[in-house]
């Protein structure tokens, strides 16, 4: 009995209490509770983990055919596949340098690129060649309105609109990094989807129990601070058996990586990866390998093979000219050659500002589209823009040559590698064409030019500047000042990469153009109208910016005018941007300046509807421009559609011509009851023009007319809102 005493005192005198009182010996009872059960939650952590670690990498080898096409996993190897969704070359190009890390950190992975579009011939195939991966990542960028791009819509559809499925994947582990911009209303909605719904394969059957510790200042906590630790409320303690290991869905390696490009993506998809090593590294190495320290990862910067021609040699160009217009399919990677047939400016010589009117022939090409499609637009980097990348590249224009993604022995240089451009052609072709001149170099392109500058200072600031030390510099130097690649090169003279690196690691390949098709193929036959604002004026530095393809379409000859007319590759992207399918169908049409194309198209096929003795219904047209005299485009063509019967309301805002601005979503307000009489009656609501600004505006003018008119809670006019967008009546075409 003296010894028991002896302990209490010797505890008493330790805890600097009695513990003869009832309180005093609740608050210790709970604080043996809290240590032990936080060393049993840790214990019971790291046993689950040793099992994950088990059960995933140990992804067992899976038997591939020898007729499947996909790669084989040699034995011993753990198959990893890096998927991608793109729409200008960044998320590929993000997959492909991740798989260049994970190759060169791990002996153990058996390492694909795969193209979401090429990975299954038929949707049917999806969910059978998933089921045999076994570690998966997903680089998946948003386009335009929270789509899905171009490559990645089949599948996306597939796997939203999918049968509802068991779990179904469990023997895969993912990652998913989207690529967004936060300025646009549905930051990285594809990722998120994915992600989502790939981690409602992660679920916990009935029996298995979860234990949640609130911390802090929480009311519920017991007691208060004693030796310096929180006490812990337990809401349910994990002592039961583990839960089965073959229930389970998919895992997920780690977090969501979102990418936003409004900043510094590349920064984004670094932070991203760095979560990646120490979980890979518990999947694809060796119990013994785990502790050792890895060596440092330095990307390899990629580099072409080129080959220099002589001058006699038939270039690429010259074998362009002389092929038939049309391809078997005609899509974004085979474009067709289309010339220009009109040409005209829609402004008035007062306005110190354009608009072109444009209009493509695809006569005798297999080229067809749909009123409310897309076209893209394949223009050229203008020659000033051409000769001083020359001049800064040290290299005549006229060099002929072509470029290789293997070397002589025909063995492949590397997967990071961009897909080549047709060659032998041109320094001034290759540079025209293929090279993204006046965008803002990335820090992968800030990364090649240093190594490849002969002076040390220049070679130390690109070092910098491409750093995770430099990013706040890199965000103010070159993205808030929106300094351009030929900027850049021209601040450092001594960087003067070869040919074979320059397009392959500085130079992004030079993207198509969208353009919301401004005509109806029921109107007019085998044309594309494009209406076009001309992007012109200076940037922070005070260069002067000129788009490339509005510049393109400024100066462009149609065939009208000359026999040496101007001509483009281009393509048809399809939209769901369409008009009902019951011409009855009310319809409100909202699009300030270029904004108004796709509705030019609408009004273009309601006309031709009409004359062919269909019934429309109502259709009112909300249009903004700044002023009567100087912006109104297509002012008689839209009021000949109103004298037609085609449109019911010519709903103008003109922003530059009374006291006070006036843009669209103040007349929706002054139409607001009629606007939500036409939506109650079953009519759609169209949206068209700037995403960061008019839309997002449109779109909060929309919600107070809900809530106006019925009357209803906030969180009952966004459910309205959020209805009308599921059923396909509030569609939004925005850039």
């Amino acid at each position: 009995m003296a010894s028991e005493l002896d302990v209490v005192n010797t505890v008493e005198s330790f805890l600097g209490v009695s513990l003869r009182s009832e309180s005093a010996v609740m608050i210790l009872t709970t604080t043996v509770a809290v240590i032990l059960g936080l060393l049993i939650f840790v214990w019971r952590r790291t046993s689950d983990r040793g099992r994950d670690v088990n059960q995933l990498v140990a992804p067992k080898a899976i038997a591939i055919p020898a007729e499947d096409d996909e790669a084989e996993a040699a034995v011993g190897k753990t198959k990893v596949t890096v998927f991608f969704g793109t729409q200008t070359g960044t998320a590929e190009g993000f997959a492909k340098a991740l798989a260049e890390e994970i190759k060169a950190r791990y002996d153990k992975a058996a390492i694909r690129v795969v193209d979401l579009d090429d990975y299954a011939v038929d949707d049917d195939q999806y969910e059978q060649k998933l089921k045999k991966e076994t570690l998966a990542f997903f680089m998946v960028a948003t386009y335009g309105d929270g789509e899905p791009t171009d490559n990645a819509a089949r599948f996306y559809k597939w796997f939203t609109e999918g049968k509802e499925r068991e779990a179904w994947l469990q023997h895969l582990t993912y990652g998913v990094f989207g690529l967004g911009n936060r300025q646009y209303e549905h930051f990285n909605k594809i990722a998120k989807v994915v992600d989502e719904l790939l981690s409602e394969q992660e679920f916990q059957p009935p029996g298995c129990s979860t234990m949640i510790l609130t911390f802090g200042n929480d009311p519920e906590v017991l007691g208060s601070s004693l030796l310096g630790i929180k006490v812990l409320q337990w809401e349910q303690m994990l002592l039961e058996p583990s839960c089965p290991n073959d229930i389970s869905g998919a895992k997920r390696l780690v977090s969501i990586g979102l990418g936003d490009d409004d900043q510094c993506i590349e920064d984004d998809f670094s932070a991203w990866r760095e979560l990646l090593w120490p979980e890979l590294d518990l999947l694809l190495r060796d119990e013994d390998d785990i502790i050792a320290v890895s060596t440092p990862y330095t990307a390899v910067i990629p580099e072409y093979r080129v080959v220099i021609h002589d001058p006699y040699v038939t270039s690429s160009e010259d074998k362009f000219l002389n092929m038939e217009n049309g391809n078997t399919s005609i899509d974004i990677h085979h474009p067709c050659r289309v010339k220009v047939a009109v040409q005209r400016e829609l402004h008035s010589l007062e306005s110190n500002r354009s608009c072109i009117h444009l209009e493509f022939d695809p006569s005798g090409t297999d080229i067809i589209y749909e009123t409310g499609d897309h076209v893209g637009v394949y223009a050229e980097n203008c020659d000033e823009s051409v000769e001083e990348a020359g001049r800064l590249l040290g290299q005549p224009l006229d060099l002929l040559f072509s470029i290789h993604a293997d070397k002589d022995d025909g063995t492949p240089l590397g997967s990071s590698l961009p897909p080549v451009f047709p060659g032998p052609c041109t320094l001034h072709t290759a540079l025209a064409r293929y090279a993204d001149l006046l965008n803002p170099p990335r820090k992968a392109a800030l990364s090649a030019l240093a190594a490849h500058a002969s002076e040390p200072g220049e070679a130390e600031r690109l070092k910098f500047l491409a750093s995770s030390q430099g990013k706040d510099e890199y965000s103010q130097w070159v993205v808030g000042c929106q300094r351009s690649l030929l900027e850049v090169m021209a601040e450092f003279p001594s960087a003067k990469p070869p040919i074979g690196v320059f397009f392959a690691a500085v130079a992004p390949r030079l993207q198509p153009r969208y353009y919301s098709i401004s005509s109806s193929p029921r109107y007019v036959f085998h044309r594309v109208h494009v209406t076009c604002a001309l992007v012109y004026g200076p940037s922070p530095t005070g260069r002067i910016h000129k788009g490339v393809c509005s510049t393109w379409m400024k100066n462009a000859v149609p065939f009208e005018k000359s026999h040496n007319s101007s001509w483009a590759p281009i393509f048809i992207r399809p939209s769901n941007f369409k008009l009902p399918v019951d011409p009855l169908t009310p319809i409100i049409m909202v699009g300030p300046g270029t904004g108004l194309a796709p509705f030019r198209g609408f009004l273009q096929e309601r006309l031709a509807l009409k004359e062919d003795g269909v019934q429309l219904g109502p259709a009112l047209l909300l249009f903004g421009c700044r002023n009567r005299r100087m912006d109104f485009i297509y002012e008689d063509e839209l009021n000949n559609f109103v004298e037609q019967g085609v449109l019911s309301e010519l709903i103008v805002a003109f922003s530059r011509e009374g006291p006070q601005k006036e843009y669209v979503q103040h007349k929706m307000i002054d139409r607001a009851s009629n606007i939500w009489n036409l939506l109650s009656q079953g009519g759609y609501l169209y949206v068209c023009g700037d995403a960061k600004g008019m839309a997002k505006d449109v779109h909060r003018t929309l919600h107070t007319i809900v809530q106006e008119q019925e009357n209803v809670e906030p969180s009952q006019v966004e459910a309205i809102v959020k209805k009308l967008q599921s059923e396909g009546r509030y569609l939004r075409d925005v850039w």
